[in-house]
């Protein structure tokens, strides 16, 4: 739906299609694109030309999971502030066959020589969040790896063709990365590495322009021929040990060596008889079934999507579960997560007793400042055997750690800034542990069988934004384009991982379009809010209808993404 006919359809309201018993009005006022429907297979992802890749990957016979990492690939080329090779993955497969979901970690582990001793016989309290010290192993190819071994169809080679292509010939930047790419140019400006590949003519692409990263097509045809291998114990894996050693970092060529990816069960909890499977820790899934079991026993139907008793109920769940996101969540090989009590409705409804109508919390500690910055792209893809993938990878800040070497093309993430250097917390730095990670998909059940594959991006806001989805949907009868478009609210400022005393309660950012009764409400509770255009986030989703098996798509306007199907 163009801009021009959503604003002549305020100016005119006769422009507005009219809306049968069948279809109720909006439940909020915010215009929204229609829900995209195809009837065989389905890509969303937040750059038009990489879903043009999946949808032509399923039609010449791929499957999901072929299409994922052509996608993948693809956004690493065209949106490189978000995502990468030189990032990690995180992924859930649902595979038809069998009828089994499947979860995959492949996130990177501390290089061998990051200890605390190393960071504290320098005077530093924290992992700088910029430069090689913030290196964790990249965990994004193996991922790659891992997805295409046990359930691919197509070799890798074949499946990066097409973004080898937009590398060498160019692809014009979108609106909304282009934005991104101008935020992050002082700090490209400070690397000559970075300023060569990412900074063309001095300055950050603008919208239209036509990029080109060669850098990035000469690794990927290093992959194509040598695959994970190439990444992890060849060229460039040799080069990333001499860069590293030559900026004072700690990755060595045997910390990729020893890089794994890890296929774990999914941690899963029931909302309104929907099924939501999220990873488990390392990440930060969890929280969002948490919230979802504070929410369910409250009639928030009732309640309205425009009532202030809704989202003050949503910030102190949040609140509630990001406190024990801040004391339990860690790489589950190195700490004891209590995931059946966490994820459970009896624990939910003990901590749901705290929770006060008229008066906001005081007990809740805040947020690390660090979690809430995180550049992040996430797809998703049904194919026509309805095998479904929801996959999330990211450089953590954009353009990650701000290092690029310039004969790869590519910037490292910097996702180990978020290790803890306390000794006493469970996600204290250890050499070859994993770091708390933010980036998580999602898949829902309906009847055992899958019903939504749906992700949304932006640190903190990510399991608020997964409960907030389904609360639309489920609660509010929002169609899927809906229940991303609508007005979220993001709390942050609670639940720091160091556990340190709060000054304040944190800030709820509210966006615009949402009802002013929410906002003056809130305020009269006592919540500080704070008006935001858009908060952390960007939302894809892809809902199987059970009856019809038709798919239904959305992507909506806080990335330049789009939904496309056959």
């Amino acid at each position: 739906m163009s801009r021009f006919f959503l604003a002549a359809c305020l100016i005119f309201p006769a422009l507005v299609p009219a809306r049968g018993a069948e279809h109720p009005p909006r439940a909020t006022a915010n215009p929204s694109r229609s829900v995209t429907l195809a009837p065989t297979a389905m890509v969303c992802a937040c750059h038009p030309l990489a879903v043009q890749i999946g949808v032509d990957v399923l039609r010449r016979g791929g499957n999901a999971v072929d299409a994922a990492v052509a996608v993948n690939a693809a956004l690493g080329v065209l949106e490189p502030m978000s995502c990468g090779i030189g990032g990690d993955l995180f992924a859930i497969v649902w595979d038809a066959k069998t009828g089994k979901i499947h979860g995959l970690n492949a996130s990177g582990r501390a290089p061998a020589l990051a200890t605390r001793e190393y960071f504290s016989s320098r005077g530093m309290s924290e992992i700088p969040v910029y430069g090689p010290l913030s290196w964790s192993v990249p965990g994004c190819v193996n991922g790659w790896n891992a997805l295409l071994t046990k359930f691919g169809t197509k070799p890798l080679g074949e499946l990066l063709q097409p973004s080898i292509g937009y590398a060498e010939n160019g692809a014009p930047v979108p609106e909304v990365v282009a934005d991104y790419w101008k935020a992050g140019q002082r700090r490209l400006e400070g690397d000559p590495g970075s300023a060569r590949v990412f900074l063309p003519g001095g300055r950050a692409p603008k919208a239209g322009e036509l990029f080109r990263n060669p850098s990035i097509a000469s690794s990927y045809r290093l992959l194509a021929r040598g695959g994970a291998a190439a990444f992890y114990r060849g060229e460039i894996a040799r080069k990333l040990d001499a860069f590293s050693r030559e900026n004072g970092g700690l990755l060595r060529l045997a910390d990729l060596e020893n890089d794994k990816p890890t296929w774990v069960d999914t941690v899963s909890a029931s909302y309104r008889g929907v099924e939501l499977h999220e990873l488990p820790p390392n990440g930060q899934g969890l929280a969002a079934l948490q919230i979802l079991n504070t929410l369910e026993p409250f009639e928030i139907r009732k309640m309205g999507f425009g009532s202030p008793e809704y989202w003050h109920l949503f910030i102190e769940a949040k609140k509630l579960a990001f406190a024990d996101r801040s004391r339990h969540y860690a790489d589950m090989d190195f700490s004891k997560v209590p995931l059946g009590i966490l994820a459970s409705k009896e624990y939910a409804k003990a901590r749901s007793a705290l929770i006060q109508n008229d008066r906001v919390l005081g007990d809740v500690r805040p947020g690390d400042p660090k979690l809430g910055r995180s550049d992040t792209t996430y797809l998703c893809v049904v194919d026509k055997d309805r095998n479904c993938v929801s996959l999330i990878q990211s450089n953590y800040n954009g353009f990650g750690s701000g290092l690029v070497h310039p004969e790869l093309g590519f910037g490292m993430q910097n996702r180990g800034t978020l290790f803890s250097l306390d000794e006493n917390h469970p996600n204290r730095l250890e050499p070859g542990k994993r770091p708390f990670h933010t980036i998580i998909p999602a898949l829902a059940l309906r009847q055992g069988k899958p019903w939504l594959v749906f992700g949304v991006m932006g640190g903190d806001m990510q399991p608020q934004g997964h409960a907030q989805v389904l609360v639309n949907l489920l609660d509010f009868g929002m169609d899927l384009q809906e229940a991303g478009e609508a007005p979220r609210v993001e709390h942050t400022g609670s639940a720091t991982p160091t556990g340190k005393p709060a000054k304040g309660q944190g800030t709820v950012l509210v966006e615009e379009g949402m009802p002013p009764a929410v906002i003056e409400g809130l305020k009269k509770i006592g919540h500080t809010v704070q008006m935001v255009r858009v908060n952390g986030g960007g939302y894809q989703a892809i809902l199987i209808d059970p009856e019809t098996s038709v798919l239904h798509g959305a992507s909506e306007h806080r990335k330049d993404g789009m939904a496309a199907g056959y």
